[in-house]
């Protein structure tokens, strides 16, 4: 015979399966809000825009997405605020860099890890590269490698801040070539950091490929060399990566963009995300928009971006205790 409190316990999880369905099947009801840690204009912003016009559609979310920019301190103070303070209830979503908040939360004074966030789908894959203004001297790799070496401490570089892609990117220019840059990180993010190349502010500045497609379009800057594992061919068949340039610089900088939930949001919120985010990403307006902005993309479901995260973890861990 059943006691009195397990008849409670039972009837309580039955209200509460009941309430998770009922939640999943309602979910959305009202606008979903995305945070992105950087400013408006910038890689991030630009594309996190674009990946989520098509999320009203009916056979999506059906509802509309609105970009919330929270920019500061690379990335931290977006992240932070995410982790600390946003609703767990599907409505407040963030925009994630890789390798930025995991390399971020492993050299320390941040509230965030990988264990405060839960990733829904990722939508970009987009490199570093090294840029100039279009009158720079600098006209290849081995123009910057050489005044670098010549020069300790002089080549003023712009980056979206510390512990992003662009500065692990310098890190390891600098590790490779045996030299010593004078990276700046610039308040703003990518946006910020191209405008100080175009401007003539640094001799040169490390962003994304997307960023500097754009400006390269516009005839503002000359791209030397791409820190990945091969040329990308869709967007710079003429850039050498930065290996051709003889620099053993890898593909551990290269920035993964995507959406992600605050860490004890409802898994039955989670599972609705999981399902539609990835199939908002692939719709044919989106692809169109970030092939014209020369905006690079890898759409991965949740699995996927749960190993990729763990991955790199471990890679970061070790390739940050190495710089």
């Amino acid at each position: 015979m059943k006691t009195l409190f397990t008849k409670l316990a039972l009837g309580a999880a039955a209200l509460v399966v009941a309430a998770g369905g009922a939640l999943a099947q309602d979910f959305p009801d009202r606008p979903i809000g995305v945070s992105v840690s950087y400013g408006a204009g910038g890689a991030t912003d630009f594309q996190a825009r674009i990946v989520t016009m098509a999320a009203g559609n009916e056979d999506l979310l059906g509802q509309p997405i609105y970009i919330i920019n929270k920019p500061g301190a690379g990335g931290r103070v977006g992240w932070n605020w995410f982790a600390s303070e946003a609703d767990k209830d599907g409505y407040t979503l963030a925009a994630y860099n890789i390798p930025h908040f995991i390399a971020q939360s492993i050299k320390g004074g941040v509230q965030y890890s990988a264990d405060s966030f839960e990733p829904i789908a990722n939508w970009g894959e987009d490199p570093a590269v090294v840029v100039v203004g279009n009158d720079s001297d600098f006209n290849s790799m081995e123009d910057f490698i050489a005044f670098a070496k010549e020069n300790p401490g002089r080549l003023t570089t712009s980056g979206a801040g510390l512990f992003v892609g662009h500065h692990i990117a310098a890190l390891q220019i600098e590790n490779a070539c045996d030299c010593k840059l004078a990276y700046i990180p610039t308040k703003g993010g990518g946006a910020a950091a191209m405008k100080a190349v175009i401007a003539g502010d640094v001799l040169a500045g490390i962003n994304n490929l997307s960023d500097a497609f754009r400006a390269r379009e516009a005839g503002n800057v000359k791209i030397l060399g791409v820190a990945d594992l091969k040329r990308n061919e869709e967007f710079l068949p003429d850039v050498p990566t930065l290996m051709e340039a003889g620099l053993d610089v890898h593909n551990s900088s290269v920035n993964y963009r995507g959406i992600m939930a605050p860490a004890g949001t409802p898994p039955q919120v989670i599972e609705v995300l999981a399902a539609k985010v990835p199939e908002m990403f692939k719709h044919k307006r989106v692809a169109q928009r970030m092939k014209a902005g020369g905006s690079p993309m890898n759409i991965m479901t949740r699995e996927e971006v749960q190993k990729m995260w763990a991955e790199r973890q471990e890679y970061l861990s070790e390739l940050l205790q190495g710089l």
